[in-house]
């Protein structure tokens, strides 16, 4: 079962290397929105875009296969048919520990195969707005 409670959602946004797939350049769209704010809140980013040189202020990598640094949480903010490749590169990785799907996305399939192999999955949930309710002190 994806994850739900409170618990389990404040260990997840305690981690800090977060892999962003999808992340977008426009600054009007929440793949950009969301994880500005992680950025600004301590969160370490790896952008994921092909398209993309840099984000964040960043080197974006072309795919999650391809980013060289330790990643804990990889937030995804691609369409629900592509989470299954996604997922298949998390668990190619050794260091992956959990998948946040952003609000719309889901895959039950991927999210059963990244379970049974021990990782917390996150499912149609905003990373931005958990993090403002469970973890942000009020005076942020």
């Amino acid at each position: 079962m994806p994850i739900e409670d409170a618990d389990g959602l404040r260990r997840i946004l305690g981690y800090d290397r977060v892999a962003v797939v999808g992340a977008s350049t426009s600054h009007e769209k929440a793949a950009h929105i969301v994880p500005a704010y992680l950025q600004r809140h301590g969160y370490e980013l790896r952008p994921v875009n092909p398209t993309a040189d840099e984000i964040f202020g960043t080197r974006a990598s072309d795919s999650l296969a391809d980013v060289t640094e330790t990643i804990d949480v990889v937030e995804i903010f691609r369409p629900s048919e592509e989470v299954p490749a996604i997922v298949a590169q998390a668990l190619a990785r050794d260091d992956v520990k959990a998948i946040w799907m952003q609000p719309g996305i889901r895959n039950d399939a991927a999210t059963r195969k990244a379970e049974a192999a021990g990782l917390d999955v996150v499912e149609d949930r905003c990373m931005k707005v958990e993090h403002g309710q469970l973890i942000r002190h009020p005076m942020d």
